[in-house]
């Protein structure tokens, strides 16, 4: 767990720091900062995209686990967790909700959350959650300083799903090939892309119920070699 807790705390470090240096940026330099910061997430999200082999399942997977999250209604959660925070630490911050979820979404999307976290429960390498540590704390820094006090609460879930990730990699290892990975990859690029447009505003996808498509490919490789068994 001492890769996610480093974690944790470094998105918490950057976040007051990106909030100190708030009260000095002016407004338009804010918006330009933003604009800016959704086009280099919609390049990351590009970059992880590309290392799909398999776009019909990238494909299935965005649509199987919309459809999942839009039953859970995991957005709704994620807004209604955000507003709570809001009324209880945010105070008249009234970007408090949009940056807790937008900065929640980026951290626990991406690859180097589940690989890190996999790497540091099965071999106690933290490797490469302290790099993803130093990347999250800078970028907490920028989001803090345009978004809020609310950046610094999304290392809550960021604790809950890297290190339930930690915890459980010992029970998932032989499921997770670099066929597997790279097509979870793929699946987060794509939600990383949403994010970048969701910043943009160019349209609000509902970014959240998506979040279950990273995990269909785990499933779907099970299934094909459930299949291949039985023949």
């Amino acid at each position: 767990m001492l890769g996610t807790i480093v974690n944790a705390l470094a998105i918490i470090l950057g976040s007051l720091l990106g909030i100190g240096v708030k009260k000095g940026i002016k407004d338009d330099y804010k918006n330009t900062i933003m604009d800016g910061i959704g086009l280099a997430v919609i390049i990351i999200g590009i970059m992880g995209g590309i290392k799909s082999e398999n776009i019909i399942l990238v494909i299935g997977s965005i649509v199987v686990g919309s459809i999942i999250g839009e039953v859970i209604g995991i957005e709704n959660k994620l807004d209604n967790l955000g507003n709570f925070l809001q009324d209880k630490f945010g105070g008249k911050d009234s970007n408090f909700s949009k940056g807790f979820v937008t900065a929640s979404l980026v951290y626990c999307v991406g690859a180097m959350a589940i690989v890190g976290s996999l790497e540091s429960g099965i071999q106690g390498n933290h490797q490469t959650l302290f790099a993803k540590s130093i990347l999250d704390g800078i970028s907490a820094i920028i989001f803090a300083s345009t978004l809020g006090i609310g950046v610094a609460f999304s290392s809550i879930p960021v604790f809950i799903y890297q290190g339930s990730i930690t915890l459980l990699a010992n029970f998932i290892k032989d499921l997770l090939t670099v066929q597997v990975v790279n097509e979870m990859s793929a699946v987060g690029g794509l939600l990383i892309m949403a994010i970048g447009i969701n910043i943009l505003g160019i349209k609000k996808i509902k970014v959240g119920n998506m979040l279950p498509a990273v995990f269909i490919p785990i499933i779907y490789y099970i299934l094909v070699n459930l299949v291949n068994l039985i023949r």
